[in-house]
């Protein structure tokens, strides 16, 4: 499945009852979005490469993790989904938080291209590219930058970035907010975003 388009409506996910891709990685649906963001652009590396073989896929995997800042970040990652770590034996770069090897990896990805699509804020791209790695790799963050991370996706997946005011506001709220309230406070932040957002593509009279 494609990502959203810029503009899209976000959707609940029927299995976990938050907007799509916000469950990740409790939710398998929304985990299964979030991976589908970096496998379908790696189908299409492949087809560009005419890869056939696992030894064939195994070796361009290789490829792409030793040169970065030459391939979309979405490839990057899913290549070192595709690589061993020789520390820790997990996926390259998601093993335990203290891993040599997953913790060099993990620096590097970010040599990765980003490229904002037409119709975004610029710096969208490389927010939603952030927040895939968080998901993606929960262990070593602390639980509320998971929080945030995962229940903003859906909305910078459409096309939508925070303003500095806003994220300010989410920042406070995840430091003052008792843990029993934190995921109901931060969810109500990103209705009242994506209200404005409706407010602003209303037609005025």
């Amino acid at each position: 499945m494609a990502r959203p388009a810029v503009e899209a409506a976000v959707r609940r996910c029927a299995e976990c009852g938050g907007y799509e891709y916000s469950g990740a990685p409790a939710c398998i649906a929304c985990r299964r979005l979030v991976d589908s963001i970096l496998e379908d652009e790696w189908s299409a590396f492949l087809h560009r490469w005419d890869a056939g073989d696992s030894q064939e896929t195994e070796a361009l995997a290789e490829m792409v993790a030793a040169e970065p800042d030459r391939h979309d970040w979405r490839v990057v990652d899913a290549a070192l989904d595709r690589l061993v770590c020789s520390d820790c034996g997990d996926r390259l770069s998601r093993g335990p938080a203290g891993c040599p090897a997953c913790d060099l990896a993990h620096g590097f990805r970010y040599a990765a291209i980003e490229t904002d699509r037409p119709g975004v804020p610029l710096g969208n791209e490389h927010a939603i590219r952030v927040n895939v790695s968080v998901v993606r790799r929960p262990q070593v963050t602390s639980e509320n930058e998971v929080l945030a991370r995962r229940l903003l996706l859906p909305l910078l997946l459409v096309g939508l970035l925070p303003t500095i005011e806003e994220a300010q506001r989410m920042s406070a709220l995840l430091k003052r907010s008792p843990p029993t309230q934190t995921t109901h406070l931060v969810e109500q932040a990103i209705e009242e975003m994506l209200g404005r957002r409706r407010d602003r593509s209303r037609p005025s009279r």
